[in-house]
């Protein structure tokens, strides 16, 4: 293959049809497409919207927009945001609290000898879209893709499904919780060794400098290392398949590797409605290097505008389009880097280390003879099994008192709360509190959780998510195709309402009790 863009080639491949959608949709849909952007913050559709021309442009203008759609949980990451939304389910039911309890599992170890970590679903906990319609038609059939391995396995729950995502060596591969081998088809495509072929291949941006309001020069980027354009990737193949992820045609490939499956599995076609979700991952990693409102950001929201355009033509080119049922939506959003923040922000946001009071709570509770097994500080919560306090409940409030007053005068932690305080508190004034509330189970053992001050965030990481605050909630959806009424919504929704809407489109019920709604609004 030459170096010629996915794009162009998809579009090559898979001409679009004429005469665009139809007018109607009589029945459950054939095929949902759930696109998942992660990182896809919520203002950047309208921020960079009068430069669409593909598929961002088609969703905003022929979607049902709902531009105030928020993640409604407090740990805005990948993990959990990805497991609310076929589920319809807050974090504290499906068990995805946070990346660190997502998908590791060393049961499951990866196929054919690809590098990562062993993967699976276990964790997560009830169901979603794909069990309710196989539970109507055992023969629904369910492709997910990912660069991610979280982003390909949350989205379906524990569901024994056609699952991918990227290894570091140039592959797509899965675990042993789902086949005991690669199919042929995905082999034939790892073969082609797309990522490979993009060694030495140079990033410019897409369009002349005057159509981007971003100055290049921001050295708090990607650590003052390759922070202006243009970026090349290394000449050595195996190094640019493994850098491929910090550049916009990760998302090209990924939906390369999605396009293959439509055709390889029959999606879509027969008297069932088939599930395609695919998670695109390198706005996450190219935000998180380099920031929100970076130039290279403004890049990427163009490059992915022309991607799932020639996605989208492509599919209704092998499917009709008034089968189809789109929706658009993300994981997280993304705080603006804190030292850029800090140039207009009073009070400014830092860079929060909890590291001293997490220490001393940690040698009080060992102190108290609690087992270190039972203890689990992290940045965000404190956790003490409920066993362990047995006899100890004074102390152990006291030591946590005491880590919270220590943590409230830390620069940049907002407050410190009790959990359990939480539960009682008023949810409708208090958005912080009703997200906290919807992140763990109220048997959980999360005794304390922190809340920074906006824009501050843990580590050193160039830009970053995680807090409840809106601008990591704050996320797209938009569900598009004949069932839709075209639109903008402006009312708040939550993420957990897009499971529910779906099955409404597909003539059925979850089955299990959801936390979200139908947004019936959107509904023709």
């Amino acid at each position: 293959m030459t170096r010629i863009s996915l794009v162009i080639t998809l579009a090559l491949l898979f001409p679009a049809r004429s005469g665009g959608q139809s007018p109607r949709q009589i029945g459950p849909p054939s095929l949902i497409v759930l696109v998942t952007v992660d990182q896809l913050r919520g203002d950047y559709l309208t921020r960079f919207q009068s430069q669409f021309k593909g598929g961002l442009a088609r969703f905003t203008h022929a979607g049902a927009w709902f531009t105030n759609a928020h993640h409604d949980h407090a740990i805005t990451e990948t993990a959990p945001g990805h497991a609310t939304l076929l589920s319809g389910r807050f974090p504290r039911s499906t068990g995805i609290a946070d990346n660190i309890g997502g998908v590791d599992d060393a049961a499951a170890p990866l196929l054919g000898g690809a590098v990562g970590p062993s993967a699976s679903p276990a964790r997560f906990r009830g169901t979603t879209l794909v069990d309710w319609l196989r539970a109507r038609n055992s023969g629904t059939r369910t492709l997910s893709v990912s660069m991610k391995d979280r982003g390909a396995i949350l989205p379906v729950g524990r569901s024994r499904a056609e699952v991918y995502w990227y290894s570091p060596d140039g592959r797509f591969t899965t675990s042993r919780y789902y086949r005991e081998s690669l199919p042929p088809w995905v082999e034939r495509f790892n073969a082609r060794r797309l990522p490979q072929g993009f060694a030495g291949k140079i990033w410019n941006p897409l369009l002349p400098d005057s159509a981007y309001a971003e100055v290049d020069a921001e050295s708090l980027e990607a650590g003052g290392i390759d922070y202006v354009f243009p970026h090349r990737l290394p000449l050595d193949s195996i190094a640019a398949a493994s850098r491929l992820p910090l550049t916009p045609w990760m998302d090209e490939i990924t939906l390369a590797l999605a396009l293959e499956g439509i055709r390889e599995l029959s999606l879509g076609t027969g008297r069932r409605t088939d599930v395609l979700a695919v998670s695109l991952s390198a706005t996450d990693v190219i935000g998180h290097s380099y920031g929100p409102d970076s130039k290279e950001i403004h890049d990427q929201m163009l490059r992915l505008d022309q991607g799932l355009g020639a996605f989208v033509d492509s599919l209704f080119a092998m499917r009709d389009s008034a089968g189809v049922a789109f929706v658009l939506t993300s994981d997280h959003g993304v705080a603006t880097i804190p030292e850029i923040a800090a140039r207009t922000l009073r009070p400014p946001p830092h860079r929060v280390d909890l590291s001293v009071p997490a220490a001393s709570l940690h040698a009080r509770l060992l102190a108290l003879g609690i087992e270190p097994g039972a203890i689990a500080i992290g940045p965000r919560t404190v956790r003490v099994e409920r066993s362990a306090r047995v006899s100890r409940e004074q102390a152990v409030d006291a030591a946590l008192a005491a880590f919270a007053e220590d943590g409230r005068r830390i620069p940049g932690i907002a407050r410190v709360d009790r959990f359990r305080d939480l539960l009682d508190a008023d949810t409708a004034t208090d958005a912080v509190a009703r997200r906290w509330s919807h992140q763990f189970a109220d048997t959980s053992s999360v005794e304390l959780v922190v809340t920074l001050t906006p824009f501050s965030i843990y580590g050193q990481i160039v830009a970053t998510h995680g807090s409840p605050l809106d601008y990591d909630s704050h996320v797209p959806l938009i569900f598009y195709g004949p069932a839709f009424r075209a639109g903008r919504f402006p009312e708040f929704v939550r993420t957990v309402d897009l499971a529910p809407t779906l099955a409404r489109i597909a003539g059925l019920t979850p089955d299990e009790r959801v936390d979200g709604v139908v947004l019936k609004q959107a509904i023709r």
